[in-house]
């Protein structure tokens, strides 16, 4: 037992000997669940009182870039394809279902600080950083034009508030080799819009969304 723990021990110096360090680039592909923590205010009158929304969550193939600044000290860059939200009652119209569907793309950047050293196989990690959260494609069911323009055969449409927000981030880097490694993120972003429908009515929308990134990357 002590000779499988000493080659144990012996391994995970070895393979975070390479760890990220001063002048590395990496990057590193994954999944990203995006999960909105919706607390929606009331459509603006004539609509019913408490009248609600509710965003659902979803999952997108995500890339990140990185470049070590010091042996503790990073930035880092996200892209990835457009996330795919439907949107449902909630409130006084709960369970009426699904009132329409909005894609958001939210770039953020983070200024990193990892913990330990350079040669250390785990290393946990903070950051902090500005997200632009760009919505569009924004489209409304009859369930939508029923309760914002009841008796109307002119399709209610909508328009979110793009806005300047930003994140924080906590995560681990566990390294395989000399190259390969994988990590985990959990991010969390502050979210407040507006939503703006074409009868004039309005609704304030706090998102907030937490985020879970499990990626394998590679060290250049």
């Amino acid at each position: 037992m002590i000779k499988v723990l000493g080659v144990a021990a012996g391994l995970a110096f070895a393979s975070g000997a390479y760890a990220q360090s001063a002048g590395q680039i990496t990057a590193k592909v994954g999944f990203n669940r995006l999960m909105p923590k919706v607390e929606s205010g009331d459509i603006s009158a004539p609509a019913l009182p408490g009248t609600k929304a509710d965003v659902g969550n979803d999952m997108q193939p995500v890339l990140i870039l990185s470049y070590s600044l010091t042996d503790n000290i990073s930035v880092e860059g996200a892209l990835g394809t457009p996330y795919k939200h439907s949107i449902y009652g909630a409130g006084a119209i709960q369970g009426t279902g699904k009132l329409g569907e909005v894609e958001a793309l939210p770039p953020t950047a983070f200024v990193q600080y990892r913990f330990g050293a350079p040669t250390s196989a785990f290393r946990p990690f903070i950051g902090f950083g500005p997200t632009y959260a760009y919505f569009m494609k924004e489209r409304g069911s009859s369930k939508m034009t029923a309760i914002t323009n009841p008796g109307s055969d002119v399709p209610t449409t909508f328009k979110i508030d793009n806005k300047l927000t930003y994140s924080a981030q906590v995560g681990v880097a566990m390294n395989f080799d000399e190259r390969w490694f994988a990590d985990a993120t959990v991010i969390k972003t502050r979210l407040r819009t507006d939503v703006h429908f074409s009868t004039g009515q309005t609704q304030f929308m706090k998102l907030d969304p937490v985020a879970i990134v499990l990626a394998v990357g590679y060290k250049f």
